[in-house]
Formats: C-alpha cells, structure tokens, sequence
C-alpha cells in the first residue's frame, strides 16, 4: 500500500546524505552503463565478424596449388603443381552427395579491358555457374554466366557494378561488347558483391572459354565448392574437416606430392574458421558479461554498506519506532524500500544512459570487426531488475538487525 509519509520520510533520509547518496547511485548506475556498453560493442563484434563472413559462403572450401618443398618418390622438390580439369571432376563425383555448390576457376589478373576509349586493369576468372552462388554475388541486371555458356564456349562476360562504372558509367552495359585483350566479349550481366568494390572489379568469362582464348588447355588455378550445412554445426564444421583433409589427400596422391608438404597443395576451410571466430566471439562475450556483472556486484555490495551505515545512524530512531508500537515488519519494510529505491532509480539510470550512447553512437562506428553496436533491450531490462532484486538482498541484512534490535538498547544507542 503507498505511503506518502514513508515515501517523504525516505526522500528526506537521502536529502540529508545527498554526497553519500549520489556516491552509491552512481557505483550501481555505472555498472548497469558499463554493462549496456560492453553488450552493445559484444553484438558489434558479432555483427562485424558475420560481415565479413558474408563476403562469401562460409561453408566454403577452397583448393589452390604451389611448389613442393620436398622430394617424395624418386621427384625433387621445386615442381609446380597444376590441377587439371580431371582434378576437378574426380572431387566433384567422388564427394556429390556432399557438396552444395562446385566452381573450378581460371584466372587472369590484370587484365586489359575496354570499351570505346576507356581501359583498365582488372581480374578476369573463367567460372562455373555456381560460382555466383558460392561469392553470395546478385544480379543487379541481366544475368549470370550458364552452363550453356560454358558448353558452346561462349564469349560473355558478367561484369561487376565497380568495373562497370569505369568503363560504361551511366550507360547501359547489357549486350554491349567490351574487349579484352583485344578479344570481344558480350557482356551479359552486372553483379553486386558484398566484399565490396575490390570484389566489383572484376569480370567473369566461362570457364571454358577463358581455358580457351587465354591458352591454358585443361588447366585449373583454384576448386571451390560448399559443403551441404546440415542443422547441427559442429557436424557440419566435422564434415568440412574431413572434406577438406580427404581432398587435400587425394590431390597430392595425384599429383605424387609428399603427405606432409603444406606448400604444394593447400586447402583453406571457412567454415572451420568461422568455428574458431565465433568460438572467440563467445569467450569475449563471457569476458565482457563477467566484468560487468563485477561491476554491478560492487555497487550492490555498496549500496549493502550504506545500508549498514544508515541502520547504524538510525538505530536510537528505531528503537523509539519500536517503543511506540512499531512492528518488525515496519523496519524491514522501511529500510528495504529506500535500498530498493536507489538501487531501481540508479539501474534505470544507467540503462536508460547506455542504450541511448549506443542507439545514437552505434551507426557511426563501422569499423571491419565492429559493426552497428546494438543491445537487445529485454536483456538489459531483466538485468536492472535482477539488480534490483539483489539490492533488496543486500538491503535486507542490515533491515533484518534493525527489526532485531530491542527498544532499550537501541535508546541507550549513541
């Protein structure tokens, strides 16, 4: 039931410590701050992290080739290892039923491409069809290179939204011809990728049509290809593994390359990275949940002493309460309702504080591993109230002796 002259009895017990009252406030309001701002950059990590996964699938695997580094049956080392098209076609058959999407790719950097008088300098790579799927590129206009492309050895291009600025910039590219290397292409698409404009500058050809205009045969630079996700991620990250590490196996039995040569045949894992990152992410996010909740503790253990110290002052004023008649229940009620008072105005305080920096200042941080720090709001809720409930523990001990104390000693009390 509201008391008004409880409520004006406790406004007037703080009025009379104002410098004691705002000391305890502020322990417990910066600890909720703090622990707002360290959930918010937390979630900005998260956010960034995924970001930058984003750029390509993150079940991805990737295959490239260099020198050996070491002699193994009767071969020196020094040799370059060249994947073939065969290469290609044994992995994609031997591991279908696990495998999402498959690309082989031959690439040419800088190469010169043109249209009507403007020239650059950018990647070309001859791809697959599921190589749109696997880069997480979109079609902004037209489409992507097909698979009838790549039978009749067509010569199109799918260009990026960068490169098109630079050769077209406001016309239209689609049917137009540009020429690379002074051979003429039809281009035939534009796509956005979200790693950005270095990604966007480049040009992709058909596979075959690149092996062929660019004399490379049945020659390969690098195999890529997602592995099918299934709803457990760890099963998923051990099948990756154990694609990867079969893979690479079977390449260097291939190509007689010794096991233990990491030079000669590499294979990069995304999604046995990406297990490593959010396995990082969630320690930071435990790091940062225990020393802001350490944080909270201290000004609860402080709002707990000033209790003491007002129980302490006020034990002559307790023991006239209780000769006049006053129940137990009346001085536990009292002293709890002024440390839940300041420990729910101080919480509220410091959350409202900290969800409003970072609702305002989180747009404006962008950083490659810090994007967009943000707070789920019924988190930060139900710890102010968990705050709340253990201030009135902590209030409780010292409201619990006051109720103790007996009316003659406490008038004896100096």
């Amino acid at each position: 039931m509201f008391d008004i002259e409880r409520w004006q009895e406790i406004f007037e017990t703080l009025k009379k410590n104002k410098l004691r009252t705002f000391l305890t406030g502020l322990s417990v309001a910066s600890g909720i701050f703090i622990l707002v701002i360290l959930l918010g950059f937390s979630k900005g990590i998260e956010n960034g992290v995924k970001s930058e996964f984003e750029q390509d699938a993150t079940n991805m695997i990737t295959v490239w080739t260099g020198v050996t580094t070491k002699g193994y049956k009767g071969l020196n080392p020094g040799r370059y290892i060249q994947m073939k098209n065969q290469n290609f076609d044994f992995i994609s058959q031997k591991y279908d039923k696990h495998i999402e999407y498959e690309t082989s790719l031959y690439s040419i950097w800088g190469a010169e491409i043109s249209y009507k008088n403007e020239t650059v300098n950018y990647q070309v790579r001859g791809a697959m069809p599921d190589h749109q799927f696997i880069e997480n590129a979109d079609i902004e206009s037209g489409r992507f290179v097909n698979q009838a492309d790549l039978d009749d050895t067509r010569k199109v291009a799918v260009i990026g939204r960068r490169l098109r600025q630079d050769l077209f910039k406001d016309e239209d590219p689609i049917n137009k011809s540009i020429s690379i290397y002074g051979m003429n292409f039809q281009v035939i698409g534009v796509f956005i990728d979200p790693g950005g404009e270095r990604e966007e500058q480049q040009a992709y050809i058909p596979l075959t049509t690149s092996q062929k205009v660019f004399g490379a045969g049945d020659d390969i630079r690098n195999i890529l290809f997602t592995v099918k996700m299934s709803d457990n991620f760890d099963e998923a990250v051990a099948l990756s593994q154990s694609m990867a590490t079969a893979v690479e196996n079977e390449l260097k039995l291939m190509h007689t390359v010794a096991p233990d040569d990491t030079s000669a045949v590499r294979v990069f894992n995304t999604l046995d990275e990406a297990k490593k990152i959010y396995s990082l992410i969630a320690t930071i996010q435990g790091v940062f949940w225990f020393i802001g909740i350490g944080t909270i503790i201290a000004g609860v253990v402080g709002v707990g002493n000033i209790m003491l110290i007002i129980v302490k002052e006020r034990t002559k004023e307790i023991g006239i309460r209780k000769a006049l008649g006053a129940l137990p229940s009346s001085i536990v009620a009292m002293i709890l309702q002024e440390a839940i008072f300041v420990t729910m105005f101080s919480g509220l305080f410091g959350l409202i504080t900290g969800l409003a920096l970072v609702e305002f200042g989180g747009p404006y941080i962008e950083m490659d591993f810090i994007k967009y720090p943000q707070v789920d709001f019924n988190i930060a809720l139900t710890t102010v109230f968990l705050l709340v409930f253990a201030g009135a523990v902590a209030g409780f001990i010292p409201a619990y002796r006051a109720a103790k104390i007996k009316p003659i000693v406490a008038l004896r009390d100096e």
